[in-house]
């Protein structure tokens, strides 16, 4: 896995936004057509900002969320809400380029059945993403894939429900759409993330992140996660 080290979190988050839209720019430029899936958190908040001001044709590119939390459209703490906020109105991206987890649906399970057949009806099947930002957390999760959650060992489906983390449930993308993406760029920043950082530098699978496929993975740090 490639690694860079920035100063600040800003930084890190620009240079992860500039990789994003080489990314992407080489995939239109290729096949006419590109997808990405991107992460929750507060990280990625500055790379969106950037990426609103690419130079991208957003028209011929299809955007995907890797996990979300169960909560009402109007809720603060939906990942959408930041994406929206920060990239999709600021880009002018169309609407129906953007696919969010549908979590208002009155089940769960409903809406990770319903996202999977997007997936597979847009990036077909099994589907392939051009580009996946992940974060990690200092735990070692990734996208919504928990360490002891039962999610872990589903090895059937494309979209999982999560148990109660950190008071909510969530949609989370599985190992089978993240180790089929093109490319993968880690976003991760702060200096509680240092030893999440070994063990996923370490290829240490018993983490969530660490079971991610790094032969096409681009690690984005600041100075503070570096470990010591």
């Amino acid at each position: 896995m490639r690694t860079k080290v920035f100063d600040t979190p800003e930084a890190a988050a620009r240079g992860a936004a500039e990789q994003i839209e080489r990314w992407l720019a080489a995939a239109v430029s290729d096949r006419g057509r590109a997808s990405v899936a991107f992460s929750g958190g507060r990280s990625p908040t500055p790379m969106f900002d950037a990426l609103a001001k690419a130079e991208l044709s957003w028209r011929q590119i299809d955007v995907f969320q890797a996990d979300e939390r169960v909560a009402a459209a109007d809720s603060p703490t939906r990942n959408l809400t930041g994406l929206n906020a920060h990239l999709i109105g600021p880009a002018g991206i169309p609407q129906g380029n953007l696919h969010a987890m549908p979590v208002e649906l009155a089940g769960p399970d409903a809406a990770a059945d319903t996202y999977a057949a997007t997936l597979t009806a847009i990036l077909g099947d099994p589907p392939v993403l051009d580009v996946l930002h992940l974060g990690m957390g200092a735990d070692g999760h990734t996208a919504s894939l928990i360490p002891g959650d039962p999610s872990l060992t589903v090895d059937d489906r494309l979209v999982v429900l999560t148990g109660l983390y950190q008071g909510t449930r969530r949609l989370s993308l599985t190992f089978d759409v993240l180790n089929r993406a093109r490319h993968v760029v880690f976003l991760v920043t702060g200096a509680d993330k240092q030893a999440a950082v070994a063990r996923l530098l370490a290829r240490d699978t018993s983490i969530p992140a660490g079971r991610v496929r790094q032969e096409h993975a681009f690690l984005c740090l600041d100075r503070a996660a570096l470990p010591e």
